[in-house]
């Protein structure tokens, strides 16, 4: 089954309808997580056809709905553009370089959401816990090094 494909199955498991913009992006950001908007756009390429006729303002109103279908994860670290990616659901945490931006995943150590609860949590029914790690990446501390 080509990605198409699988994008065209997930769309209409979560009830959307399986339009050409919505395959692209998902198609685009397959084997790319932490994709900015202005990646998708540049991956999926300035051919309308290609993307089924998808302008920026698109880009964004699909990426809106396959977020709150939940296809879609958006992070959006400390001064960086909103980031894309299709690992959902996972309760999955982020490391960020402060110097590169380099994003990286990491597996919650107690697998169920939330891994953390508040010490007080005034009447939130809390199901999620988000978690961003700041720091310099290998190659980053290693360039740092040789300065």
């Amino acid at each position: 089954m080509t990605m198409e494909q699988l994008a065209s199955d997930l769309l209409r498991r979560k009830g959307l309808r399986s339009t050409a913009q919505r395959r692209a992006v998902l198609t685009a950001l397959q084997g790319h997580p932490h994709s900015t908007a202005a990646d998708l756009e540049t991956r999926i390429g300035t051919d309308r056809a290609e993307g089924g006729g998808l302008s920026r303002q698109g880009l964004y109103n699909v990426l809106e709905d396959l977020t709150k279908a939940q296809l879609v994860r958006c992070i959006e670290p400390a001064g960086s553009p909103a980031r894309y990616e299709l690992r959902v659901g996972d309760n999955h945490h982020h490391l960020v370089c402060r110097r590169c931006g380099l994003i990286e995943d990491v597996d919650c150590s107690v697998g169920v959401a939330p891994c953390l609860t508040p010490d007080e949590d005034r009447g939130f029914a809390v199901d999620e816990a988000e978690i961003t790690w700041w720091g310099l990446c290998a190659r980053c501390r290693q360039a740092t090094a040789g300065q």
